[in-house]
C-alpha cells in the first residue's frame, strides 16, 4: 500500500479523520466519537439508509485489517488511541457544492431532510447540515458522514443545525433564485454559506417581504440586531419534561423545513444554451446523425469503463455514453443545461454526473491551506478512459483564446485511453459568428494543422468529414 493522501477537511470533526488510500476511503475515529458510533451502525435506520443508497456504506475493520494501515505514518498518528477504523466505499468522482447547479444542492437538502427525521424516529440527531457531507453518485445524493449521527436528549425539542441548514441550502437557493446568484459565487469564497443579514441587504424593500425571504431573512436579520453574538441564551439547552413534547416540537421543524425546501424546488431555467440540441441549426439531420454514428463506433471501440463529456449541453451525447454502460462525468458552464441534463439522468437512471465546470477555468482547490478540497483537474486528471470534446474546440480557441497545443495536451491528461474531438474550421458558420470578423486571427487552423498538433500526444484511429465539409471529427488513441 503506498502512501495515502489525507482528506484534510476531517481536521473540522474532533471526533475522526478520513483517509484516501489506493485501497479505499478509511476513517479512523476516536474515543469521543465510538459511543455514537457504535450505537448508530447498529441500528435499524444506518441499515435502512445504506441499503436505500442514501448513506455511504461503512464496514467496522477487525485489528488484522488496521494493522497494515499502522505502517503509514500518516495513519499510524490518527491511529494511536483510535476507538474505531470503518471502511467506505469510494464514490468514482468527488464533487463539491460550486460545481453542482441549483437542483443538486436542493436535492442534497432534501436528503439531509430525510436522514435527519429517519434517524431522529430512533433517537438520534443530525450534528451537521450542510452540502459538504453529501457526494454524488451518478445523479444521486448521497450522505457520506458517519460521524455527523449522534444520540439525541429525548427532552431536547432544537435541533442545533437548524441555522447551519438555513446558511447552507435554503439562503443559497434563495439567493439564486431571487438573485440569479450563483452557486459557484457563494460557495467558492463563503464555505459555510449565507448570512440571514446578507441576503436581506441584497433585496429590495418588497422582496424582503416575499415568503421565502420574510421567514429565513428578513425576520431573522431583524430580530439579530442589537442581540449581542455571544449571548449564552441563545444557545442554552431548553430541555422539557414531556419527551413526547419534545419529539412533537422537533418534528414540527423538520416538517417546516420541507415545507420551505418544496416551496425553493428551482424549476427547469432557460439560458442562451438550453435549446442549443433542439435548433440544431449549425447541423444537418444527416451530419447529426452521422456524429451518432461516429460516437457510438468509438464507443463500441473504446469500451469505456469511464467517460468525460465536456461541453455537454443538456447531455445527448452523454446519455449516450451512458447508454453503452459508461459511468459518465458531464461538464459544461451553464447551470441550466446542467440542470436540465441533471433531471434527465435522475429520470432515467442514467450513471451521469453532471457537474457546473466550465474547462478554460476549472474550478480551483479550495478550504484551509488549498487541501481541503481538490482542485477539478486533480481529480479528473487520468481517470477517463474517453473524453468527448464535441463542438468545444472552436470555443476554446476563439473565445477563451487557449492556443490548440493546449487544448490537446489537455485532452491527453484527461484520458487514460482515448479521445473524440470535433474539430471545427474556420470557415464554420458557428466559428465565424465566435471570431466576429478577426478571421484572419485564424487563418492558418486546418484540418491538416490539427492532425499535426495531436500527433505528439495521439495517434489518428479514425477520421470522418461533415457533409458540408467545415467539420471533421476525429476518435485519437493516446500515444504510451
Amino acid at each position: 500500500m503506498s502512501a495515502p493522501s489525507p482528506v484534510t477537511a476531517s481536521f473540522r470533526d474532533p471526533s475522526g479523520r478520513l483517509f484516501r488510500t489506493p485501497d479505499g476511503i478509511v476513517r479512523v475515529v476516536g474515543p469521543s466519537g465510538l459511543g455514537d458510533l457504535d450505537a448508530f451502525l447498529n441500528s435499524k435506520a444506518a441499515r435502512r439508509f445504506v441499503e436505500s443508497g442514501r448513506l455511504v456504506s461503512a464496514t467496522r475493520l477487525a485489528d488484522e485489517a488496521i494493522a497494515p494501515l499502522g505502517r503509514i505514518p500518516e495513519i499510524a498518528a490518527a491511529l494511536d488511541g483510535a476507538g474505531a477504523v470503518l471502511a467506505h466505499e469510494r464514490l468514482t468522482f468527488p464533487s463539491y457544492p460550486y460545481e453542482w447547479p441549483p437542483e443538486m444542492l436542493h436535492a442534497a437538502g432534501l436528503l439531509t431532510l430525510d436522514l435527519a427525521l429517519g434517524s431522529f424516529e430512533e433517537g438520534f440527531g443530525l450534528k451537521d447540515a450542510t452540502p459538504w457531507n453529501v457526494l454524488f453518485r451518478g445523479p444521486t445524493p448521497v450522505f457520506v458522514d458517519w460521524l455527523s449521527f449522534e444520540r439525541r436528549d429525548r427532552h431536547d425539542p432544537t435541533w442545533l443545525a437548524y441555522a447551519q441548514f438555513v446558511r447552507t441550502f435554503i439562503l443559497p437557493l434563495v439567493a439564486n433564485r431571487e438573485f440569479r446568484t450563483g452557486l459557484d459565487q457563494i460557495f467558492l469564497s463563503r464555505r459555510d454559506g449565507l448570512e440571514p443579514d446578507d441576503v436581506y441587504q441584497a433585496a429590495g424593500r418588497l422582496a424582503r417581504l416575499k415568503p421565502g425571504l420574510l421567514a429565513h431573512a428578513t425576520l431573522p436579520a431583524l430580530l439579530s440586531r442589537g442581540k449581542a453574538a455571544d449571548d449564552a441564551k441563545t444557545w442554552a439547552p431548553r430541555l422539557m419534561k414531556d419527551p413526547e413534547r419534545a419529539r412533537f416540537v422537533l418534528k414540527s421543524v423538520f416538517t417546516r423545513l420541507r415545507r420551505a425546501m418544496v416551496r425553493l424546488a428551482p424549476g427547469a431555467a432557460a439560458s442562451a444554451w438550453t435549446g442549443y440540441m433542439e435548433e440544431k441549426s449549425h447541423y444537418s439531420d444527416s451530419d447529426f446523425a452521422r456524429k451518432e454514428r461516429f460516437v457510438s463506433a468509438a464507443l463500441s471501440d473504446v469500451r469505456p469503463a469511464r467517460v468525460l463529456d465536456v461541453g455537454c449541453n443538456t447531455g445527448h451525447f452523454s446519455v449516450l455514453a451512458a447508454r453503452s454502460g459508461a459511468g459518465v462525468v458531464a461538464l459544461d458552464g451553464d447551470p441550466a443545461v446542467v440542470g436540465r441534463l441533471w433531471r434527465r439522468a435522475g429520470a432515467e437512471k442514467h450513471d451521469i454526473l453532471p457537474l457546473v465546470v466550465n474547462i478554460a477555468r476549472p474550478t480551483p482547490a479550495t478550504g484551509w491551506r488549498n487541501a481541503e478540497s481538490p482542485s477539478f483537474l486533480a481529480r479528473a486528471t487520468g481517470g477517463f478512459d474517453l473524453v468527448l470534446m464535441l463542438a468545444v474546440l472552436h470555443h476554446l480557441l476563439v473565445t477563451e483564446r487557449v492556443p490548440l497545443d493546449e487544448v490537446i495536451g489537455l485532452a491527453a491528461d484527461l484520458t487514460r485511453d482515448s479521445a473524440v474531438i470535433e474539430f471545427v474550421a474556420p470557415d464554420d458558420p458557428m466559428f465565424r459568428r465566435l471570431t466576429r470578423g478577426r478571421d484572419h486571427l485564424h487563418a492558418g487552423l486546418t484540418a491538416a494543422s490539427f492532425e499535426a498538433a495531436c500527433a505528439a500526444r495521439f495517434e489518428i484511429v479514425r477520421a470522418e468529414r461533415a457533409e458540408g465539409g467545415t467539420r471533421v471529427l476525429y476518435l485519437l488513441k493516446r500515444r504510451g
